[in-house]
């Protein structure tokens, strides 16, 4: 294992978005509830208490009511919160189906958790934080805005209490969701228009989609004027027009729905969804980058318009943690990332940097049976403009490099110009089908650069059906859009395209040279979600689980047989995911966001089962505080492989490299769940950053390991019904 080295003194300095919090004295009070409540229902009391309690913030934690009030005024007894209690529960009947009783809890100590929470919920409530306006454009505000949550940070053995802040850009619709439906209602009935929207909510900012529509305000004025969470929505729902829409909302996992009138919201705006409300995302995206200097300055700002509000309350908000003051949190591989040593064929040894020149030195590390030796069968389909004979000798020349012989079976070309959408797939299915009548290995399909902003998420474009139509014969495909070919140099494409070639058909280009000693085996699981149509809730399938040896050496993948309701992996389908053949082995399992439901103990169960040992780990992509290098006092991009420690079980790791134009790179949090086999954090950090250099299509690492990366691509296909039809187990990585 290469050995991970705090950062030394003289050596550059490491910031990070995480801000220590200190309280030297609090009016701080704790409460028990009866009956016991679930704890999405204490959110939402916590949350509306704290607005009802004009002068206190309410946390529900641990099974308790936590209330902290302003130093200079009184704590809150126990009968002035069961008054409040009593009174929210008939203004919001909803909130709980029988009468609440609080009973004083003196003897609870507050956790970090706990004050970072309180501090977290006086900033969501007081919102001192207000949007810095970038540009407008065409009916859209490109504005600077702070997401902020709850940390905790371990120091000295000790766990601290910590707030995060980050400066985002937002894209908003300038308008609210009213002037949009009224500026499209004649497009459809109103169903059609608004369900499955993605939209915001004015007051706090939440985030989340249309699922129903519910009636109009007159219908429905006085309820939601009891349920209004924030002032801004209680006065737009007193003076909106009798018949404005009122649509019910699910933000993000919960399963509660929300009551809103048009006017409260208005439409989220993102790469994803800016087509769906005629613009042009691409025109904004300069306006995304925020220049390091104006993210310093943005940051100073709203770390102090966070102190007003917090110091009332007894809050103290500590310099960022940095590796000045805390040398030891922060970590770096001894060797520098591009220079791990990778091994190659005939024994070859090269550096991750270098890849190139080591599939040309050695070939591959383990060719696929089929090609030991063989010649690999390739096809071509066109369907845009220009010859692309050049760039197919090209190739041949650099799978010869690397060791392949190779022949063009056929070649065909399809002109789809005249032709309506419904049309040209159909000749091109034809057109497949007729190609691969000769068996070949792989074929590669040149598109116009048109096909990109084909709708991809019900399989429209050409791409997809080109890769679905080969995947279910066990064919692998390789898709280059005529852009792409017109501006960049055919080498250039080939040294992306051409290992991942490799890998597709079954060959590993390269393994670690180093083993992994951590474990025995690596494996990653997930769930994909898609959204059912005009319906709440997600149809979930499970991504292939993929296991790789201590080497990173891909060995197979496993692909679930049904389609899954629900957050989480099934006992049953773990069970077949893990065989047995695991016995007294050491297995890395990473999850691909949070362990759901019953999950870990269906892990344990199988693990002692078996005779396994789990190493459990969460990877969320999400909800991170980002790091960076201090270069001359200035905020500069921070170094790949830079890991921040939060605690001996988890840790912020930065795992790739971007360009200054692109602005900063997206850490992961890696956590280490405390049920499975403990690991110390600095293994999992160096394992983690190691597993993202075995990406076969790419020269560039990507931001995952490789037991996760690409999962919910896998899964996404999956529910479009794309995957290989008769190999539910597989030693190819079609996916790339």
């Amino acid at each position: 294992m290469t050995a991970i080295t705090a950062a030394p003194s003289q050596a550059l300095v490491f910031l990070s978005e995480v801000f220590p919090l200190a309280i030297a004295q609090s009016n701080l009070a704790s409460f028990t509830i009866t009956p016991e409540i679930d704890q999405e229902t204490g959110n939402r009391l916590s949350f509306h208490l704290s607005r009802k309690l004009e002068h206190a913030v309410v946390i529900w934690y641990e099974y308790r009511l936590w209330i902290l009030t302003p130093m200079q005024r009184p704590a809150l007894n126990l009968s002035q919160c069961q008054i409040a209690l009593s009174a929210l529960q008939q203004d919001i009947p909803d909130l709980c189906d029988q009468p609440l009783r609080l009973q004083q809890d003196s003897a609870a100590i507050s956790s970090s958790s706990v004050l970072s929470k309180l501090a977290f919920q006086i900033l969501r409530i007081k919102q001192p934080f207000r949007p810095i306006s970038v540009t407008s454009i065409a009916g859209l505000a490109v504005n600077r805005k702070i997401k902020f949550w709850a940390e905790t940070i371990e120091l000295q053995g000790q766990e601290r209490a910590a707030l995060s802040l980050a400066v985002q850009t937002e894209i908003a619709y300038s308008g609210s969701l009213a002037d949009f439906y009224a500026n499209n209602a004649a497009q459809g009935n109103p169903e059609d228009l608004l369900v499955g929207l993605p939209v915001q909510d004015f007051d706090m900012g939440g985030s989340g989609s249309i699922v129903r529509l519910v009636g109009v305000v007159r219908e429905h004025r006085d309820r939601l004027l009891k349920l209004a969470a924030g002032y801004s929505t209680r006065h737009i729902i007193e003076t909106a027009h009798d018949d404005e829409l009122v649509v019910a909302i699910q933000f993000g996992k919960g399963k509660k729905t929300f009551h809103y009138p048009l006017s409260a919201l208005r439409p989220s705006i993102t790469a994803e969804t800016a087509g769906r409300f005629g613009f042009d995302y691409g025109q904004f995206l300069r306006f995304t980058k925020i220049p390091h200097a104006e993210r310093q300055r943005l940051l100073t700002t709203f770390k102090a318009q966070a102190t007003d509000v917090l110091m009332p309350y007894g809050f103290e908000i500590g310099r960022s943690l940095n590796s000045l003051e805390h040398p030891d949190l922060f970590w770096q591989p001894a060797t520098p990332v591009d220079q791990t040593p990778l091994l190659f064929g005939k024994g070859v040894t090269g550096v991750r940097g270098r890849i190139l020149q080591g599939l040309s030195a050695g070939g591959v590390y383990q060719r696929h049976p089929n090609f030991q030796p063989g010649m690999i069968r390739i096809a071509a389909l066109k369907l845009c403009d220009g010859s692309v004979n050049g760039f197919l000798e090209a190739a041949q020349q650099r799978l010869k490099r690397y060791g392949f012989e190779s022949e063009i079976i056929d070649r065909k070309a399809l002109s789809i110009s005249g032709l309506s959408a419904a049309e040209a797939r159909a000749a091109l299915e034809r057109t497949v089908n007729k190609l691969i009548t000769v068996p070949v290995d792989i074929v590669l399909t040149f598109l116009p650069q048109s096909d990109r902003e084909a709708d991809e998420e019900d399989g429209g474009s050409f791409y997809h059906l080109v890769y679905s139509l080969l995947l279910r014969r066990n064919i692998a495909s390789q898709v280059i859009y005529d852009g792409t070919l017109a501006e960049v140099e055919h080498g250039q494409i080939l040294n992306q395209v051409i290992p991942g070639i490799l890998a597709k058909l079954g060959n590993l280009p390269f393994i670690l040279a180093e083993p992994l000693e951590i474990a025995d085996y690596f494996i990653g699981l997930d769930i994909s979600r898609s959204p059912k149509a005009k319906l709440a809730g997600t149809l979930n399938a499970c991504a292939s689980v993929r296991l790789y040896g201590k080497q990173g050496e891909f060995i197979r993948y496993v692909l679930e047989d049904a389609l899954l309701e629900g957050e989480e992996i099934s006992q049953r389908l773990l069970e077949r995911l893990l065989p047995a053949t695991l016995e007294g082995k050491t297995v890395l399992i990473y999850r691909d966001g949070r362990f759901c439901g019953q999950e870990i103990p269906h892990l344990l169960e199988r693990a002692r089962a078996i005779g396994a040992r789990f190493i459990l780990v969460e990877c969320r992509k999400s909800g991170i505080p980002r790091l960076y290098n201090l270069s001359q006092r200035t905020l500069v991009a921070p170094s790949q492989g830079l890991a921040l420690r939060l605690s001996s079980r988890e840790a912020v790791l930065i795992t790739t490299q971007v360009s200054e134009r692109v602005g900063l790179a997206r850490p992961l949090r890696l956590t280490v769940h405390e049920a499975g086999e403990p690991a110390p954090i600095e293994q999992i950090i160096d394992t983690t950053l190691k597993l993202t250099l075995l990406h076969h299509g790419a020269l560039k690492a990507p931001r995952l390991p490789m037991p996760i990366y690409g999962a919910d691509r896998v899964a996404g296909l999956r529910l479009q019904g794309i995957y290989p039809s008769s190999l539910l187990e597989g030693d190819r990585q079609f996916w790339l």
